[in-house]
């Protein structure tokens, strides 16, 4: 088993999105990146919802950057834990981020979107209360084990990014 940690929120005071993965996966932690694999979907669907055809091939630092001019912050419902792998599955010992002092510091902030299942129930069982007070979706994970959602699906399920931006 490997202790995980996740990044830091990747966000301003303009973002009114808030985009929320579980845990950072071997390779992201490896590069400390968000969605660095490269057969994560994520930078592709966020090409289609920021209409920036080749985000997924820009830097890191343009990547972030396009998602900030677009109002989409980013972060991880897991602060720490343990897990062999990627898969969200093998997680364990997890400790959440404080989401809610997050949303306190950045009030802008009104639609929170959580990539995958892990994420969603991570949310849910930390930040219940939270579910009534912002606009929440749970949305199909963007990693290459959701290999049932091709990137068409993928890209019109998070579509309701694009609609409350």
């Amino acid at each position: 088993m490997t202790g995980c940690k996740s990044f830091r929120p990747s966000i301003d005071y303009n973002s009114e999105i808030l985009v929320l993965g579980s845990m950072p996966g071997v390779k992201s932690l490896e590069e400390q990146q968000y969605y660095a694999h490269p057969q994560n979907r994520f930078w592709k669907v966020m090409a289609h919802i920021c209409k920036t055809p080749d985000l997924h091939n820009a830097d890191y630092s343009k990547k972030l950057n396009t998602l900030l001019k677009n109002r989409i912050a980013l972060w991880d419902t897991i602060k720490s834990c343990t897990r062999e792998g990627s898969l969200d599955s093998n997680i364990l010992n997890e400790i959440p981020n404080d989401i809610k002092n997050l949303l306190k510091k950045y009030p802008k902030i009104k639609t929170i979107c959580l990539n995958g299942n892990k994420s969603f129930s991570a949310f849910k069982k930390y930040n219940s209360e939270l579910l009534n007070q912002y606009t929440c979706y749970k949305l199909p994970s963007t990693s290459p084990a959701n290999a049932k959602y091709s990137l068409d699906k993928l890209v019109s399920e998070w579509q309701i990014i694009k609609n409350n931006s």
